[in-house]
C-alpha cells in the first residue's frame, strides 16, 4: 500500500507540473497585450510594468522564476489587473466561496443523485424508472447558461421565493447550489442505476435473497455497495469542478467565487491570475482522483488484494 501510495504521489507532482508548464506557454500565446489599455500610455510606463512582471526576460527565464517562486515560497505573482493585489491574496478570496457553494451543490448531487438511481434500479421498467432517464436527459442535456437564467427567472421574478442574486443568507444559496448540482445528479442517478441492475444480476444478491433478506437490504448493503465503484471514479474529477463552483452560475448569481476572478483574468489577459486559477483547480483534480484511488481498497476488497 505504500509503494502504491508513493508512486500516485510522484506522478501527481510530475502531472501538475506538466500542466503548469503548458499553461504557462499557453497563456502568453493568448492574443493581447494585458499592459494595453483605453488610456494612451507612453512606452516607458509599458515597458516599466513589464518589468515589474518579469515579462521584459525570455518566456524561458521568466518560467523558471514563476516555477521557483510557487515552488519555494507558494508565489504566483501579482496581480496584472487588480492593483496592489496578489494572485494568492485573490484566490484565498474566492476560493472560500466557491468551496462552499461547491460543497453544497455536491451534497445535492450525491444524496439526491444516488438515492434516485438506487430507487429506479429497483423499480426497473416503471414509472418512476422512465422519469428518471428523462430527468438524467433533462440534466446533461441543459447548460448551466440556459438553466441558471431560467430558474432565476422562475423562483425570484415569478415566483419571489428566493432571491435572484447575491450571496447573503441560506435562501441565496438555494438556486446556484442546485443549478451547479443538477448536471452531476444527472450523471450520478445514472451510474448508480446501471451499477444496481448490473449487481442484482450477480450471484451474491441471488445468494442473499435465498437466505430470505428483504429486498430493501439486498438492494442496499449488497447490490448498492458493490455498484458504487464508477460514482466513486465519476466523483473524483467531479469534486474538483464542483467544489471550485461554475463560471456560469456564479457569474449569474453575482457569486464573489473564483469563477468571477477567472472570467476576469481571462478579459483583462491577467496571466499570473490565470494560471493560479489554472493551477489550484488542476490540484484538486489530481487531489480528488488520488482520493478515489484510495478508496477503492475499503470499498472493493479485490482492489485491496491486487
Amino acid at each position: 500500500m505504500t509503494a502504491f501510495i508513493f508512486r500516485r504521489l510522484i506522478g501527481a507532482v510530475v502531472t501538475l507540473w506538466a500542466v503548469m508548464t503548458i499553461s504557462f506557454f499557453l497563456v502568453r500565446a493568448i492574443p493581447g497585450d494585458p499592459f494595453r489599455n483605453e488610456k494612451a500610455v507612453s512606452p516607458a510606463v509599458t515597458e516599466a510594468q513589464k518589468k515589474k512582471y518579469g515579462e521584459h526576460e525570455s518566456k524561458f527565464v521568466h518560467y523558471l522564476k514563476w516555477m521557483e517562486g510557487i515552488a519555494f515560497h507558494g508565489d504566483f505573482g501579482w496581480s496584472m489587473k487588480y492593483r496592489n493585489w496578489e494572485v494568492s491574496e485573490l484566490l484565498m478570496l474566492g476560493f472560500p466561496v466557491s468551496a462552499f457553494l461547491g460543497f453544497l451543490s455536491l451534497t445535492f448531487a450525491t444524496l439526491i443523485g444516488v438515492t434516485v438511481g438506487t430507487f429506479a434500479a429497483a423499480r426497473r421498467n416503471t414509472a418512476l424508472d422512465h422519469m428518471t432517464i428523462g430527468m438524467v436527459i433533462l440534466g446533461i442535456c441543459l447548460p448551466n447558461f440556459v438553466l441558471a437564467p431560467a430558474l432565476a427567472i422562475v423562483f425570484a421574478f415569478l415566483l419571489h421565493l428566493l432571491p435572484a442574486a447575491g450571496w447573503e443568507g441560506v435562501n441565496s444559496l438555494v438556486l446556484p447550489a442546485f443549478c451547479l448540482a443538477l448536471p452531476y445528479i444527472a450523471y450520478i442517478s445514472r451510474l448508480t442505476r446501471s451499477g444496481v441492475i448490473e449487481a442484482l444480476g450477480k450471484d451474491y444478491v441471488r445468494t442473499a435473497r435465498a437466505k430470505g433478506l428483504t429486498e430493501q437490504k439486498v438492494v442496499l448493503e449488497h447490490a448498492l455497495r458493490n455498484s458504487i465503484i464508477p460514482v466513486l471514479t465519476f466523483l473524483g474529477p467531479a469534486t474538483a469542478g464542483i467544489m471550485t463552483g461554475s463560471f456560469v452560475v456564479e457569474y449569474v448569481f453575482h457569486i464573489p467565487g473564483m469563477g468571477k476572478y477567472f472570467v476576469n483574468a481571462f478579459s483583462n489577459r491577467d496571466y499570473n491570475l490565470i494560471l493560479g486559477d489554472v493551477t489550484v483547480f488542476s490540484a484538486l483534480i489530481i487531489f480528488f482522483n488520488f482520493l478515489v484511488d484510495l478508496s477503492y481498497g475499503f470499498i472493493d476488497p479485490r482492489v485491496r488484494v491486487r
